[in-house]
């Protein structure tokens, strides 16, 4: 029987009993770095195949370095971990894996030294984050530019207020432009624009995030379908004019644009070569493509060893 369950201080309970004291440090000053990575469901081989699995936790250890945290494990231990996490709640359907290192120290007061690290990671069923194409908005929220760019918790407060500002507004999602009014990402996710043959996305300079989806649809889009991606300052202005429109991240896959501010993007529909980007995605999450097979880690009856 399937059920959620965490690692939390060096051992897995149930989810319902992995609890943190009200003291703890990075409740109160977001002094946590965090990762979501997708478990998904193969339903011919009943395997829960972990995406990009190395590569977020790689991610979440950069993090890690620029709060000061040292986590007792190594990036192949995490690996381990999170394996054996997925293995054991025995979910036969989609689900979302959430890492988490912090200062864990209950303790208050603004800084990062003088405190303990630690690690939990837990995992549970969820399947689509947005809907099958959705309706966006420009946010007033300005996306902050001079800060680290890691996945770090407190960090996230401004993409809270632009995708609740985007849904009371009656959008789906929200995208967020730089303090120079360029355009920067969505409140969870990379964005891209198709014109003229080409791939546009925000660049690096302009503060966003190196999502692992990003730069697995750069790839794909060059070596299997021979379109060019440009990483540039993108115009708030090229999100009306673009033939089609998408946004990537872990827990969003690749959802299609349809509007934007009211305008539709081309017809309003799935884009051609979002749909086709979409399938072949699709089949590399759910390990049905042997040439990206690094990719996908087989959770079910396979525990890996320590190297």
């Amino acid at each position: 029987m399937s059920s959620s369950y965490a690692f939390i201080q060096n051992e897995f309970v149930p989810l319902t009993e992995a609890k943190l004291g009200v003291m703890t440090n990075f409740v109160h000053y977001g002094t946590g770095v965090f990762e979501g990575i997708r478990g998904n469901w193969n339903a011919e081989e009943k395997q829960n195949y972990i995406f990009a699995l190395e590569a977020h936790y790689q991610r979440l250890l950069d993090g890690c370095r620029v709060l000061k945290i040292d986590l007792p494990y190594s990036l192949e231990e995490l690996c381990q971990i999170t394996v054996e996490l997925v293995d054991k709640c025995g979910f036969e359907e989609d689900i979302y894996i959430r890492p988490v290192a912090y200062k864990s120290s209950e303790a208050l007061g603004v800084r990062l030294h003088n405190l303990e690290n630690n690690f939990l990671v837990f995992a549970f069923p969820w399947g689509p984050y947005l809907p099958e194409k959705v309706k966006c908005c420009v946010s007033s929220w300005r996306f902050p530019t001079e800060i680290p760019r890691a996945k770090l918790t407190g960090l996230y407060i401004t993409n809270a207020l632009a995708k609740t500002e985007a849904v009371d507004h009656g959008y789906d999602e929200a995208i967020m432009l730089t303090p120079d009014g360029y355009v920067a990402e969505g409140s969870g996710e990379n964005i891209f624009l198709y014109k003229n043959g080409e791939l546009a996305t925000p660049a690096t300079y302009d503060g966003v995030l190196v999502g692992i989806t990003r730069n697995l649809v750069i790839k794909l889009a060059a070596d299997e379908l021979g379109i060019k991606t440009t990483e540039r300052h993108v115009n708030r202005i090229e999100l009306y004019n673009a033939e089609e429109c998408f946004l990537t991240g872990t827990a969003a896959n690749i959802t299609p644009v349809a509007e934007i501010d009211g305008r539709k993007i081309g017809n309003g529909e799935i884009g051609e070569i979002t749909a086709k980007l979409q399938v072949i995605y699709n089949d590399i999450t759910q390990g049905k493509n042997p040439k990206y097979a690094d990719l996908c880690t087989p959770a079910h009856n396979r525990i890996m060893a320590n190297n």
